[in-house]
């Protein structure tokens, strides 16, 4: 099974106004089942076909980055036969983007603390990391143990030890790069389905001037076409960071 599939064209898009980076929190995967009488696993299930969708539009629009909520440091509270299907989810299609790697193309990166995942995932992570680095074209960043303000502190720990040995005085550009998105730019777009309309710890340094997009549809049922609403929107915003436009 391809982790990417075909997809159809861009439609009433400008392709000349694309975000580089669109960032989304797959969110209303357990809301999704419950209405159908089905446990919560299958709604990640199902939102993981919703993720190789939408994974396959944004390579095909030609999105440069990709970057998905997968699992969160507070997620661990859930309990522990949810947070087993989750994982076996993950493990299930980075095996996937393995075996189709070579046809696919696509830069795969994991932000989060991936130190307490189980060694079998850890390796699949750094597999898929190294086959897939010299890739160019659109990269999606998996979240997986992911907390924005884990990441923030992390980062704050790194530069003090740099700076206890070496004195670098600290700017905005050198704390970005003890981030787990060093090196890419910041999401341009983030998106939050099923009615939610918070960030929930999600991308928080990285995001200080992104666009928001919410929408009442829950993860499973997010199309492709909804996606073209949320690149739509987007496109419609006047983006001033702070500034003036004369």
């Amino acid at each position: 099974m391809r982790l990417f599939r075909k997809a159809g064209r861009a439609g009433k898009l400008d392709t000349s106004k694309l975000p580089r980076h669109i960032a989304i929190i797959m969110d209303g995967n357990g809301r999704w089942a419950r209405k159908r009488g089905m446990p919560r696993s299958f709604g990640h299930a199902a939102g993981a076909e919703t993720f190789r969708r939408i994974a396959t539009y944004c390579k095909n629009l030609g999105i440069e980055y990709l970057t998905v909520y997968a699992f969160s440091t507070e997620n661990w509270k859930r309990p522990a036969e949810e947070v087993q299907s989750i994982m076996e989810l993950f493990e299930k299609y980075l095996r996937e983007a393995l075996e189709t790697m070579e046809r696919d193309r696509v830069k795969i990166r994991v932000f989060g603390d991936t130190s307490v995942l189980s060694p079998g995932l850890r390796r699949l992570i750094a597999r898929a990391e190294e086959l897939s680095a010299r890739y160019e074209g659109v990269q999606v960043n998996l979240c997986v143990n992911y907390g924005g303000r884990d990441e923030i502190l992390r980062a704050a720990r790194a530069y003090a030890e740099e700076y206890r040995k070496t004195g670098a005085p600290l700017t905005e550009e050198k704390f970005a790069s003890y981030l787990y998105s060093a090196g890419i730019c910041d999401p341009d777009l983030v998106i939050r389905p099923s009615g939610e309309m918070r960030l929930s710890n999600f991308l928080l340094w990285q995001s200080a001037y992104a666009e928001f997009y919410f929408t009442d549809v829950l993860w499973p049922d997010f199309t492709e076409k909804e996606m073209e609403k949320a690149i739509l929107a987007y496109q419609k915003r006047d983006r001033r960071f702070g500034g003036v436009k004369g």
